[in-house]
C-alpha cells in the first residue's frame, strides 16, 4: 500500500492574503485595481514605494 502525504500550506497562503488586503488599503485602490492585485500586488508597492526610495 502507498503512503499519501498530505501537505498544509495555510500559512503561506494567508500572508499572500494580508499583504494583498494591506495593499488595497493602503495604495486606497480601485475595485478592478484591487481585483488585479489579486496577481500582482507587489507591483503595485514597488510603484508606489520605488521613487521614494532612490
Amino acid at each position: 500500500m502507498e503512503k499519501i502525504k498530505i501537505e498544509n500550506h495555510t500559512l503561506s497562503g494567508g500572508f499572500w492574503f494580508a499583504g494583498w488586503l494591506f495593499t488595497i488599503g493602503f495604495l486606497h485602490l480601485t475595485f478592478w485595481k484591487g481585483v488585479l492585485a489579486v496577481i500582482i500586488w507587489p507591483y503595485y508597492l514597488g510603484v508606489f514605494f520605488g521613487p521614494s526610495l532612490l
